[in-house]
């Protein structure tokens, strides 16, 4: 494996499980949603807090934790819609939108209110800044296949809540996928061979159409995006 051999072949650093448990616990309960403290302050906050390596790996924690408990979530949904109707869903966390087309309006979105208490707009969007800002780190650090999975299925959720799963489009969502795609953009860029774009991405790169973005405190448009456009200098370049 390419990523083990560099790192290997590479400068040793030790790292502290124990420093990055603490951290980990400090990201989850000092910040979040109900925190009264802005949520750019507070994600400048915690990218500040994950600033070496110990933090680099929790910021790869919290992306992955959270990927996993979302797909979790929706393997659960699915499972009670069947039990309840015997209408059977396929989730596959390659490609979720074929699931949020089908079912969209029996669907939950999974990112909201997570048990983990990580919370996408705050925890994930400082997470992913981190993995990006230091993704020659991370392909040598650790595989970093699993990595991007997880920041693309994050990316997945997000776009698909917005189309299919009633989730408004508002500032703070609008910023997290522009840091998603950076993160992406910057692991591909880091990594030597990196794996084809997933179907989801491919989709929407074919795309042109701009998505309205909201205010988050009031129902008032005050811009928009281009999902296509933002994804294809980014990751075909």
């Amino acid at each position: 494996m390419g990523w083990l051999q560099r790192v290997l072949g590479g400068r040793r650093v030790e790292h502290d499980p124990g420093r990055q448990e603490a951290l980990l616990e400090e990201v989850r309960h000092r910040f979040g949603i109900r925190v009264q403290v802005g949520l750019h302050d507070q994600v400048k906050a915690i990218t500040q807090l994950l600033d070496d390596e110990d933090g680099l790996l929790v910021a790869i924690r919290i992306v992955r934790e959270v990927a996993e408990a979302a797909h979790s979530d929706l393997q659960a949904q699915a499972a009670d819609l069947y039990r309840r109707n015997g209408y059977r869903l396929v989730v596959d966390r390659r490609n979720y939108r074929p699931l949020w087309r089908e079912a969209g309006r029996a669907l939950r979105w999974p990112l909201f209110d997570a048990p983990s208490g990580l919370h996408p707009y705050v925890q994930v969007a400082a997470a992913v800044t981190v993995i990006g800002d230091r993704a020659s780190r991370v392909v040598k650090i650790t595989d970093p296949a699993p990595v991007l999975a997880s920041v693309f299925e994050l990316f997945d959720l997000v776009t698909t809540g917005w189309e299919y799963g009633r989730v408004r489009p508002d500032t703070n969502g609008a910023e997290l996928v522009l840091r998603l795609i950076s993160a992406a953009q910057q692991i591909n860029a880091a990594w030597p061979d990196p794996p084809p774009l997933p179907q989801s991405v491919r989709e929407l790169m074919r795309r042109n159409n701009t998505t309205n973005v909201y205010d988050p405190t009031v129902d008032r448009v005050v811009g928009g995006i281009n999902l296509g456009g933002e994804l294809r200098p980014a990751l075909l370049s």
